[in-house]
């Protein structure tokens, strides 16, 4: 948890939140008259959540690990949000019956796709509580930067070479196998959800790439670097080589 908390303090992790919160922010006007009811699937200890609830909308937390929502709840008690913020231990596969029945406005499936063998599937499951017309949000890494990452980043072009062609990875942090995918790939299954007005944007285009570190935290070097990466967020080609991809879509009616 302690290494989960610095990544997400640390100038990467809080451009992952800021931007896709700036991306969400775009569509959520219109979705309803007051307070927006959304679930957070694989929500973790609540990085996208807090930033929804300090909007006033009132978040559904689900994640399979109790120390992930032990300590979503004390943050939410910390900023203030209890009454806007409820935690549900759940495996998102098996979501409880009460909450899948079409009464969300928003659904968030953020950075599980990459571990789930059926992506279809998964995404079926996260779409089935969303409301007729509400938005739903996908974020995965993107399989297009692991090259590019492993050549800037460990200077091993070789390494580089073998990811052009597999869609496998790991991840130091959790030490889990991942499956990567691309927004190219996740487009037409949305489609074939009924998911209908997708917008495709880049969380990172630039951050990973700078392999100096210790200067991001460096506060006037991020704030320049947090508008340069807002201003690419939806601008190609940036999105496509971006270290992840988030995908916004509405749920088409009956």
């Amino acid at each position: 948890m302690t290494t989960w908390q610095e990544w997400q303090d640390a100038p990467w992790g809080r451009l992952r939140y800021a931007i896709a919160e700036v991306n969400l922010a775009r569509h959520l006007d219109g979705l309803n008259d007051g307070p927006l009811r959304i679930l957070d699937l694989a929500g973790g200890d609540g990085g996208d959540a807090m930033r929804l609830a300090a909007r006033g909308h009132h978040v559904t937390i689900v994640d399979y690990a109790p120390a992930m929502l032990s300590a979503a709840t004390e943050r939410a008690a910390a900023g203030g949000l209890t009454e806007l913020i409820t935690c549900v231990q759940a495996d998102v596969a098996a979501l409880p019956a009460d909450l899948a029945t079409g009464q969300f406005d928003v659904v968030l499936c953020h950075n599980l796709l990459q571990y789930v063998d059926d992506v279809a599937g998964t995404l079926a499951t996260a779409l089935a509580p969303l409301k007729d017309g509400g938005l739903f949000s996908v974020m995965a890494i993107n399989r297009h930067s692991a090259a590019l990452n492993i050549t800037v980043r460990q200077m091993d072009p070789a390494a580089a070479l073998a990811a052009l062609d597999t869609d496998q990875a790991r991840t130091q942090m959790f030490n889990s196998a991942l499956t990567l995918h691309t927004a190219e790939e996740i487009i037409p299954v949305l489609h074939g959800l009924d998911c209908q007005d997708v917008q495709h944007y880049g969380i990172r285009s630039f951050c990973d790439y700078i392999t100096d570190d210790a200067r991001k935290y460096d506060p006037a070097f991020y704030a320049d670097l947090e508008q340069l990466e807002l201003a690419t967020t939806a601008r190609p080609p940036y999105m496509h080589t971006a270290r992840l991809f988030q995908l916004t879509a509405r749920k088409r009616s009956s």
